[in-house]
C-alpha cells in the first residue's frame, strides 16, 4: 500500500464540481446531461444556453441606464422653468468657494457614484490581474507537461531507431562476414546463424512499436494497428483550448475594461460615453464567452480519462488497454509491452550466449573472425544499453505523471484563473453600469464653456474692480 501512494493522483478540485453540477438546458428548455461531448450540438445548446444569461444581464443593464436617462430628462426638464427663482437663493446661500441647494446635492451625489464605480473598477482590475495570472500558471505548466510526454515519446522513438539500425547493421556487415568465414565448421555456422536469426526477430518486435507510433503521427486513420501503439495522452479539449491561452500583455484581456477605464480620464464627454459603451458591452460579451469556458472546462476536468481515451481510440484505433495502462498507471494492471519486451530480452541474452560460445572456441581455429566478432559484441553492448533506456521510457510512471502534471495546470490554476477572471468582467460591468447612469448628472453639473466666458467677460468690464486693484497697489508701494 505504500507503494501505490507514489504514483500521482488526481482529484477534481471544488470549483469543478460545483460548476459541472449547474443544470443543462438546450434551446427547447429541456434537461441534458453534462457530459463533455464538445463535438456534440446538444452540448454545444448548453453552452449557448449558459452564455446567454450575460445577454439577459446587458439587457438588464440597458434597461437601468435608460431609465435613469428618462428619469433625468424628464425630471429635470421642469426644473429649467424653476431654475431662476431657484438661482436667486442659490446665489445668497452660497459663499463663493462651492455649491448649495439643488446644484449642491446633484454635484455630491454624482461624486458618490463616481467614486464607486472608480472603486469597483480599480477592484475588478486587482480581480483581473490575479486571474491573469493563475491562468499564465495553468497554461504554464500545462505546456511545459506536454513538452516532457513529447520529449519522452521522441526519445522513445529515437532509442528504437537505433536499436533496430545497429541490429540491422550487424546483421548485414559483421555477422554476414562471419558466416562466409565458417563456412567449413557446422557448429560455429549454427551459432553465427542463430545469432542471425534472434537479432532478426528483435527488429520485427522492435518495429511493432515503431511504425504504431509513426502511423500515429503521420495522421493515418487505420482502423487497426499492428502492436502496441504509443501516442501522446493528454489532447487538449477543442473547446477549451483557445479560450484559455494567455495573452502576452499584463491586462487581463487585450480588449479589457480597465484600458478603457485609463482611458476615460483623458477623453471628451461623447468619447467617454462611447468608451464606456463599449466597454459595458465587452465586459458582459467577456462574461458569456468565460461562463461557457468554464462549464466546459469543468465538464472535460470532472472526468478527463473518458474524454480522452473515447477521443483516442476513435481518432486513432488504439487499443484501450494501451490507454488505460498510461491513464491509470495502477500496479495491477501489466504493461501491454511487457511480452514484447519479454521476448526482445531473451534473444538478446541468447544472441550474448552464442556470442560468448564463439569467443571461447571459434578464434583459436579462426582468427579472422575476431574483427568481425569484436564488431557484433559492441553493437550488441550498446544494444543491451539502449534497451534498459527504452525499458525505463515505457513504464507508465513517467508519461503518467507529465499528464497528471498537464490536469493540474489546466483543472486547477487554469480553472481558478477562468473564474477570477469571470469576477472580474462582472465587476467591471457594474462599474461601467454605474458610470453611465452618472454621467448625465455629471454633465448638467459641469459649467458650460459659454457660462465660463460670460463669467470672465463681467468680471473683466467692471469698472471697480481694476480700481481696487489700482489702488490696492498704490498702498503698496512704500515711496509714493
Amino acid at each position: 500500500m505504500a507503494a501505490m501512494t507514489t504514483v500521482p493522483s488526481y482529484t477534481p478540485s471544488l470549483w469543478v464540481r460545483v460548476c459541472h453540477a449547474l443544470p443543462r438546458l438546450d434551446l427547447t428548455m429541456q434537461m441534458k446531461d453534462n457530459i463533455f461531448v464538445p463535438d456534440s450540438w446538444e452540448y454545444q445548446q448548453t453552452l449557448l444556453v449558459l452564455s446567454s444569461l450575460s445577454a439577459i444581464a446587458l439587457v438588464i443593464s440597458l434597461l437601468v441606464v435608460l431609465s435613469f436617462l428618462i428619469h433625468y430628462c424628464c425630471c429635470h426638464r421642469g426644473d429649467r422653468s424653476e431654475g431662476s427663482e431657484e438661482e436667486e437663493e442659490d446665489e445668497d446661500a452660497s459663499t463663493g468657494h462651492g455649491y448649495s441647494g439643488k446644484k449642491g446635492r446633484g454635484i455630491c451625489c454624482v461624486t458618490w457614484v463616481a467614486v464607486a464605480a472608480v472603486t469597483l473598477c480599480c477592484v475588478a482590475i486587482g480581480i483581473g490581474f490575479y486571474g491573469n495570472s493563475e491562468a499564465n500558471d495553468g497554461m504554464y505548466q500545462l505546456t511545459s507537461s506536454l513538452l516532457t510526454a513529447n520529449y519522452t515519446l521522441a526519445s522513445i522513438d529515437l532509442l528504437i531507431s537505433d536499436t533496430i539500425s545497429g541490429l540491422q547493421l550487424s546483421v548485414s556487415g559483421p555477422l554476414t562476414s562471419m558466416e562466409e568465414l565458417f563456412t567449413g565448421s557446422k557448429p560455429f555456422l549454427v551459432s553465427t546463424r542463430n545469432c542471425r536469426r534472434l537479432s532478426e526477430n528483435v527488429i520485427n518486435l522492435l518495429s511493432s512499436i515503431s511504425m504504431a507510433r509513426a502511423s500515429v503521427d503521420a495522421g493515418l486513420g487505420n482502423d487497426s494497428i499492428s502492436g502496441a501503439s504509443i501516442i501522446p495522452l493528454t489532447p487538449v479539449p477543442p473547446s477549451v483550448a483557445p479560450t484559455v491561452v494567455p495573452t502576452s500583455g499584463l491586462m487581463p484581456s487585450p480588449f479589457s475594461p480597465g484600458w478603457a477605464a485609463n482611458t476615460l480620464m483623458a477623453n471628451e464627454d461623447y468619447r467617454m460615453t462611447v468608451l464606456a459603451w463599449l466597454a459595458l458591452f465587452l465586459s458582459w460579451g467577456s462574461l458569456g464567452l468565460e461562463t461557457a469556458t468554464v462549464v466546459a472546462l469543468s465538464d472535460f476536468c470532472s472526468d478527463p480519462n473518458t474524454f480522452v481515451v473515447n477521443s483516442t481510440h476513435f481518432n486513432t484505433g488504439t487499443s484501450s488497454d494501451v490507454l488505460d495502462y498510461y491513464l491509470t498507471c495502477s500496479r495491477r494492471m501489466n504493461s501491454p509491452f511487457q511480452q514484447l519486451l519479454t521476448q526482445s530480452q531473451r534473444a538478446l541474452s541468447n544472441i550474448h550466449t552464442q556470442l560468448s560460445s564463439l569467443d571461447r572456441n571459434a578464434l583459436t581455429q579462426f582468427p579472422k573472425a575476431e574483427k568481425s566478432l569484436r564488431e557484433v559484441q559492441q553493437i550488441l553492448n550498446s544494444t543491451e544499453g539502449n534497451f534498459h533506456q527504452l525499458v525505463a521510457l515505457l513504464n507508465c510512471r513517467g508519461l503518467n505523471k507529465d499528464y497528471i502534471d498537464s490536469l493540474k495546470g489546466l483543472c486547477y490554476d487554469g480553472m481558478e484563473g477562468l473564474l477570477y477572471l469571470s469576477l472580474y468582467s462582472f465587476l467591471s460591468a457594474l462599474a461601467f453600469t454605474a458610470i453611465l447612469c452618472s454621467l448625465p448628472g455629471a454633465w448638467r453639473s459641469f459649467p458650460s464653456e459659454s457660462e465660463e466666458y460670460e463669467d470672465s467677460d463681467s468680471e473683466s468690464e467692471d469698472p471697480f474692480t481694476s480700481h481696487q486693484d489700482s489702488k490696492r497697489f498704490l498702498q503698496w508701494q512704500p515711496w509714493l
